[in-house]
């Protein structure tokens, strides 16, 4: 390896196959980080910040679009299957490549986990007689038959499972704006009432706002696995740049107006942590079974987002072993231009994790859980500090591959830098949040620490 970051223009093709097109980058973009966290979690939000659950959105959203515009810019430049793991070497040096990479797959197959186990309880409630134990290993089985295919197969279960997702959440928006306005059956134009009753539009005035923000700035994880994708497409310059341009502002547009159809239509205070506030609103405006609607929405999401994270880990630690910071046996790839072994190591963690989530929901997996809680926060904060370092010497070297610019450069990126660094901050002031923090930084220092030692080490040789 190297002891100094390669240039930006030494980039080297994938051995990896081709089959994505743009149409699985855009859905991927899309449905990628619309899951159970906006479905159901979003009640949580609105508990704490009332209508001003819009503005979290907003500042959330904002963070996370500034965040992929980053991501965008390098990926469109350096098109590579570990992407930002890859840019944070070349930026910072190797340590920072080989820290990004691990924390990030370590998060990718501990959410698995909660991914399998959510949509097996589910599948349970619908067919009680087969155990849950049951549909996690039906799930993984199939998933893991899926990504040990051709690239395509992955890119066609995303798209569809995507487009189901984006198409309950136009249908929601479109129903929702029917009924404020009281063009449904038996309905009365809503008014402004439950925006300035209970309390006014702030009622836990901006510490609630920023509550809110806590609650829902993880729901955005998930934008990263586009760039990620988008080496193993055709055109990965042109088509990430697509992917990231038209994924963000729709990302927000449904976010923040799922938010305003939902506090425009009930009071902020019927909303409880844990229901689904969509739940409650097709049901307020008479949607027969809304509930197994939602279930069967909530449903796609999660095996949607278990699809996306072993695609997404599987790429990463082959990334990891083709830069010599994982064991060369993940190397393997199949004539399809699969690495298949790299997708069995991810599944066999993914596979224990979900074990533990089993047999040990409130101990072992929960430190677990909690030590990858803020990961995500570390690696947007990495992509930040890499886009900050390459893109001057993009602009020196290869300014023909800006196809996609950073807004604002340098200053946006620095704020949200301090955006970030902020929420880690109100995180250790949230007791809800703080051991999230606490774990997350200690699983952070140790592979840390493992990355130093090994760059001591090498440059010893």
């Amino acid at each position: 390896m190297h002891d100094a970051p390669p240039s930006p223009l030494a980039t080297e093709p994938e051995p990896l196959s081709h089959g994505l097109k743009q149409r699985h980058l855009t859905m991927l973009g899309l449905g990628g980080v619309i899951g159970a966290g906006l479905f159901v979690g979003s009640g949580a939000g609105i508990a704490v910040a009332g209508p001003g659950i819009v503005l979290s959105y907003l500042i959330a959203g904002t963070l996370a679009m500034l965040i992929m515009r980053m991501l965008g810019e390098m990926s469109a430049a350096m098109p590579a299957s570990g992407a930002f793991s890859v840019h944070a070497e070349r930026a910072l040096g190797r340590w920072a490549g080989f820290s990004v990479g691990w924390l990030y797959w370590f998060l990718l197959v501990v959410v698995l986990a909660v991914e399998a186990t959510g949509a097996a309880r589910i599948a349970h409630g619908w067919v009680p007689g087969i155990p849950q134990w049951t549909w996690v290993l039906v799930f993984m089985v199939v998933f893991t038959a899926t990504n040990l295919a051709a690239v395509k197969n992955f890119g066609e279960f995303e798209f569809w499972f995507a487009a189901l997702k984006v198409g309950a959440i136009v249908l929601f928006l479109g129903l929702g704006v029917l009924a404020i306005a009281g063009w449904l059956p038996d309905t009365d134009p809503i008014g402004l009432a439950n925006l300035t009753g209970q309390g006014g539009f702030l009622p836990n005035g901006w510490s609630g706002v920023i509550s809110g923000v806590l609650a829902v700035v993880f729901a955005f994880g998930g934008l990263e696995v586009v760039t990620i994708a988008a080496a193993e497409s055709e055109d990965p310059a042109r088509n990430v740049a697509r992917a990231v341009r038209s994924a963000v502002w729709r990302i927000l547009f449904f976010y923040v107006g799922s938010m305003v159809v939902i506090v425009t239509l009930l009071p902020w205070t019927s909303m409880r942590p844990g229901q689904s506030p969509y739940v409650a609103v097709l049901d307020a405006i008479g949607v027969p079974s809304a509930g197994q609607i939602m279930n069967i929405v909530v449903f796609v999401a999660l095996l949607s987002a278990l699809n996306a994270n072993l695609y997404g880990s599987s790429r990463m630690i082959f990334s990891l072993a083709e830069r010599g910071e994982a064991p060369a046996g993940l190397l393997r790839v199949s004539a399809g231009g699969v690495p298949r072994r790299a997708v069995l190591a991810s599944v066999a963690f993914g596979f224990v994790s979900v074990l533990l989530n089993l047999k040990w929901p409130d101990s072992v997996f929960l430190y677990m859980l909690n030590a990858v809680g803020a990961v995500l926060l570390f690696v947007w904060g990495l992509i930040a500090l890499s886009q900050l370092r390459l893109r001057r010497r993009i602009e020196r070297e290869a300014p023909e591959t800006l196809t996609l610019k950073m807004w604002g450069f340098p200053w946006l990126s620095c704020l949200a830098l301090a955006a970030m660094a902020g929420v880690l901050v109100l995180m250790l002031y949230d007791d809800a949040s703080r051991p999230q923090v606490l774990w997350s930084g200690a699983a952070t220092a140790a592979v840390l620490a493992v990355a130093v030692v090994r760059d001591v080490r090498t440059k010893r040789k």
